[in-house]
């Protein structure tokens, strides 16, 4: 990020006190305009981006997640292409949370509601949490 600072002054010179004093009339009193400009670039520091990082790759893990719990919900056919994948996908982040439950799945006239998707779910955002704020403990940003 780029932040730009402009300052313009102007000052007009003071004549002396003495009150005798007469400016000359043939010549104007000038007027000096000084502009000070300050340009910085911040970058966000190495826990910033680590915090980004992590954030985006447990997003990804919950959206994979989410979407499998409602083509479920939904009927969706599993023959079709996006939607295998979508179920292959999130799979590997359900598998560790398969067996919590006596039940896994409440079936439904062709609707599934996956209770080990629901307990991954809450399960990914716990561990998100816990690491999110192990990389904030780390983080250090100037006061």
């Amino acid at each position: 990020m780029t932040v730009e600072r402009r300052i313009t002054q102007q000052e007009t010179p003071a004549y002396p006190a003495d009150p005798a004093y007469v400016p000359p009339a043939t010549v104007p009193p000038t007027t000096r305009t000084s502009v000070v400009a300050e340009t910085s670039t911040m970058d966000p520091s190495g826990g910033e981006v680590a915090r980004r990082v992590v954030t985006l790759i447990f997003g990804i893990i919950q959206t994979f997640i989410v979407l499998r719990i409602v083509l479920l919900l939904l009927d969706a056919r599993e023959g079709n292409g996006l939607v295998q994948f979508i179920l292959d996908v999130s799979q590997i982040f359900v598998a560790p949370f398969i067996g919590i439950f006596n039940n896994d799945a409440l079936r439904a006239s062709g609707s599934i509601l996956d209770i080990a998707a629901i307990a991954a779910l809450v399960g990914w955002t716990i561990l998100e949490m816990i690491v999110l704020w192990v990389v904030n403990i780390s983080r250090r940003e100037p006061a």
